[in-house]
């Protein structure tokens, strides 16, 4: 039975309200354990520079990195101790140099000198960060490959494309699926950018000056104008982030650049779960999800295998803009250090976070999984009849009708079409009333031609073709140049 009095009953943040990273490696990078684990790490790396600098004694990161994984570091009491500072570091800090001062007296002494809440939390969370970007880099290039494959394997497969729900002119399946590509190649470029470059060190003091650090050692006799500069440099190298020009306590661009890029990954990956919920409807039926066991199952109808795999990917592209809103608005802070937009930031980074990467990896098993139905597609191809050619039709019969003539026949054939008539039929007899068929005509003597869908391809393959190479030999679009090369 719950009680309001138990100490541990805080609960736990298991995604259950959150499936699509529930069961994801990013569960485990971004949760509280491996945020405090961080932590631990830049408190380790801190003391290791400055034993480099002769300011503590070698032994001091060991004697932290030992403290903070022995299981003493209780999260739930940590989070609720920290409402008496509005952050988690405090408590944190002191728990750790209890836990330190157990083993290693003198070490205790120097666990956090000269740093910060914020240098602590901020550089942690670069940490989880950069982890977490890694696992949505690594889905993004299965997806890649998938959805390459995908798009070579029906270049030239006719379908119906549709605009604003409705049946619109041919297509392939395979401009689809580069369409889905195109959009991963452009999130996995924005990634792999932010990644390359290296998400940065948090390390400035109270107030962005070092003062601290630089006082401290000076009083362990380093020597140097500004050592303190030194020690930056090798913690943000001890911790594999990158140098930043200015620490950034009030200058919020990497989590805004942080928020731009996950935010994408989510739109770019929406757009493909979005395509596959239409498709995969009963009376559209041209993809479905890959089966597996138990998977899709409805709680009342048993004949139901619902999308879920595309659901989930769709549910985390919606929340994404409105948690990377919030840390865009961080942004604006004011001073040195900010009371609320930097506290505003810790839980929805980590919800973006969460999000990214699990709808990236889900949508990793939905790319390699895919199947596509040939026959449906082909069904769905001539369902409108002459209406998915209309388009090519006027364009065609404007010459020997006049533009106006030319659309009003085949809006008359199409309607004919769609009580009944057979196409070919309805447009011979549309272009009788206009004038035409009595004598020679051009267009008349192509009617079959003109009305055959898989003859108004436009440069759907060579567009293929173009996604295709990007997504496999480089990260940019094949050059005119190329092309030129290519087809001569």
């Amino acid at each position: 039975m719950f009680s309001q009095e138990s100490p541990r009953a805080a609960g736990t943040d298991s995604g259950l309200l959150s499936p699509v990273w529930a069961g994801t490696p990013v569960e485990a990078v971004a949760s509280d354990e491996a945020w405090l684990a961080a932590m631990v790490e830049f408190e380790a790396a801190l003391a290791t520079a400055q034993a480099k600098l002769g300011a503590v004694p070698p032994g001091t990161a060991a004697a932290i990195r030992t403290a903070g994984g022995g299981g003493g570091l209780d999260p739930v009491e940590l989070a609720r101790q920290s409402r008496e500072a509005a952050n988690p570091v405090v408590p944190f800090v002191k728990r750790l140099t209890e836990l330190v001062a157990q083993t290693d007296p003198e070490a205790a002494g120097y666990v956090h000198a000269g740093s910060t809440s914020q240098d602590v939390l901020d550089s942690a969370t670069m940490l989880i960060a950069t982890r977490a970007l890694t696992l949505v880099r690594d889905d993004l290039v299965r997806i890649r490959a998938a959805l390459t494959a995908l798009a070579r394997d029906h270049r030239s497969t006719p379908a119906v494309a549709r605009t604003l729900t409705q049946h619109a002119v041919p297509t392939t399946f395979g401009v689809r699926a580069a369409t889905w590509l195109t959009l991963v190649c452009d999130a996995h470029d924005r990634v792999d950018a932010l990644l390359e470059r290296g998400l940065p060190l948090s390390m400035g003091g109270a107030a962005g000056t070092l003062s601290a650090y630089h006082d401290q050692l000076s009083t362990a006799g380093v020597s140097g104008d500004h050592p303190e500069m030194l020690l930056a440099a090798l913690v943000a190298a001890g911790l594999g982030l990158a140098q930043p020009t200015l620490p950034w306590h009030a200058v919020r661009t990497p989590i805004a650049d942080l928020a731009a890029v996950l935010s994408f990954v989510g739109g770019a990956l929406g757009k493909f779960a979005a395509d596959v919920l239409v498709l995969s409807r009963t009376e559209i039926a041209e993809v479905s999800e890959p089966a597996a066991v138990g998977r899709g199952q409805s709680s009342a109808m048993p004949q139901k295998r619902n999308p879920v795999l595309s659901t989930l990917v769709a549910t985390a592209a919606r929340q994404l803009p409105v948690y990377a809103l919030v840390l865009e608005q961080s942004m604006v802070a004011e001073d040195e250090r900010s009371a609320g937009a930097w506290h505003a930031e810790w839980q929805p980074l980590r919800e973006c976070l969460r999000l990214a990467s699990g709808a990236a990896h889900t949508a990793a098993e939905l790319a390699e999984g895919l199947v596509v139905s040939a026959a449906r597609v082909r069904v769905n191809l001539l369902l409108t009849g002459s209406s998915l050619v209309a388009e090519r039709l006027a364009v065609a019969l404007g010459p020997e009708l006049g533009r106006q003539r030319a659309k009003e026949a085949v809006t008359r054939a199409v309607r004919d079409t769609e009580a009944g008539m057979p196409a070919a039929e309805a447009l011979r007899h549309a272009l009788k009333e206009a004038g035409l068929g009595d004598g020679p005509s051009a267009a008349f003597d192509r009617l079959d031609e003109l009305l055959d869908p898989e003859r108004y391809l436009g440069a759907a393959e060579p567009l293929v073709d173009r996604a295709v190479h990007r997504a496999g030999v480089s990260a940019e679009p094949i050059t005119p140049s190329e092309e030129l090369e290519t087809a001569t």
